[in-house]
């Protein structure tokens, strides 16, 4: 007997493969029949025959047309029988990933070598790295909805990702409240008052009410997550199969997913946007203002109206076009650009890389719509604001307390803070 490999002194040479350690250990896993944490000889060899018999039943499923080569368009259609539905372009870019004489099809021996040590067993597994996303909560609330297959919507995989992505932002939310109500303490007070600075800002925060006042409107922001990811993806859905009619199967366009999410997301928000007043006017309340959001709701109810709880809904409403355009545009560009650099190898772009994709395109997606989100939560704040200005709680004269009270400059620049 052949003594047994450690996982820690596995190390394959660059040029022949590469592979990171998440694979390494799904590979040890995969082939250690005893579980003893090792991998020896006859493990070894074990794994690399029956891997290589599922890899050749594979090769022969993709190769619909018996030609011993697999080409763009079968992979293109195998994965349109398994539910999942790609762009020709994305599935060219996939083969280019294990094309070594780059002559745009795959034979047996480059399916065989790019796959024998990598623990993916199907183009399904592969395609999903780029299918999702990674569930990035930002506080944000415009961006397009993940797609889903058939397959992962029956098997119950869509709402389990739903909820570990609530559950992810609730984390996330609550670790950043801080800073999100000192964010909005600068929208409304701007520079016109002892809070309008970062640090005069939490000072007072914590003097007024102690550090506790910081997570103030940071319940009901997590209780509105679900609710609206819920919405959201079902309307999105529903928009999707409105938009295919009758050609069920047909991959939307990006535009057109872009018109379906920013629907979806439109739909979302006009259903709880009574939610996101609260959280503004929680966040801005002083000490014993409010016993809790039952008791702030009757209270604006009672001195506002109903209408109350959609101040801020206009400019709220455009500020989806031009954050969800950008997020979407810049997130395809930047996944393109990856594969474009990496034609060879393997089309996992890895963690970090989805991570830093889905970071900048939501970046650049609230610098552009900021200046509307800025609007917005001084609508929503009117009721703690108005004796500064009764007429400003109409879009076009919010606009113009701003630029009688703040500089454009200042409007434009300098309400990026956070």
């Amino acid at each position: 007997m052949v003594p047994g490999i450690p996982l820690s002194s596995i190390s394959l040479s660059p040029a022949s493969i590469s592979l990171c350690m998440p694979y390494i250990q799904q590979v040890v896993r995969a082939g250690d029949i005893n579980h003893d944490g090792q991998l020896d000889f006859e493990e070894f060899t074990e794994y690399l025959r029956s891997h290589e018999k599922r890899l050749k039943l594979m090769f022969r499923s993709l190769d619909r047309n018996n030609d011993g080569e697999v080409d763009a368009e079968e992979i293109q259609q195998s994965l349109h029988n398994l539910g999942v539905d790609i762009s020709l372009e994305l599935a060219a870019k996939i083969l280019q990933s294990m094309d070594k004489d780059h002559s745009m099809t795959i034979d047996w021996f480059e399916w065989r070598d790019h796959f024998l040590f990598n623990p993916l067993h199907n183009m399904e597994e592969i395609a999903q790295y780029w299918k999702h996303s990674v569930m990035l909560d930002i506080g944000e609330h415009l961006t397009v909805p993940d797609e889903f297959s058939e397959k992962e919507k029956q098997s119950g995989f869509v709402w389990r990702q739903l909820m570990a992505g609530a559950v992810a932002g609730s984390v996330s939310r609550t670790g950043t409240a801080p800073l999100d109500r000192l964010k909005v303490f600068l929208q409304v007070h701007g520079q016109t008052s002892d809070k309008g600075n970062v640090w005069r800002g939490l000072r007072a925060m914590v003097k007024e009410g102690g550090l506790a006042a910081l997570w103030r409107g940071n319940g009901i922001n997590v209780l509105k997550i679900a609710p609206e990811t819920a919405i959201k993806f079902l309307a999105y859905e529903q928009i999707k199969r409105l938009m295919r009619g009758s050609k069920e199967g047909v991959t939307l366009k990006v535009q057109e997913r872009f018109v379906a999410g920013s629907l979806a997301g439109a739909t979302a928000q006009t259903i709880i946007y009574p939610m996101e007043v609260l959280k503004t006017r929680l966040t801005l309340r002083k000490t014993g203002q409010y016993s809790g959001m039952a008791d702030c709701a009757k209270q604006i109810l009672q001195k506002e109206g109903v209408l109350a709880f959609y101040k801020g809904y206009l400019p709220n409403m455009l500020g989806i076009i031009p954050y969800a355009g950008i997020d979407l545009a810049v997130y395809e560009t930047l996944k393109n650009a990856w594969l474009q650099r990496h034609t060879e190898g393997s089309p996992d772009p890895g963690v970090m890389v989805l991570v830093g994709c889905g970071t900048v395109s939501s970046t650049c997606g609230q610098l552009a719509s900021y200046p509307l989100a800025l609007i917005r939560t001084r609508m929503q704040a009117q009721g703690e604001t108005q004796t500064q200005n009764q007429t400003s709680c109409e879009f076009y004269f919010c606009i113009k307390h701003l630029r009688s009270t703040v500089s454009i400059p200042c409007v434009q620049l300098s309400t990026y803070i956070f």
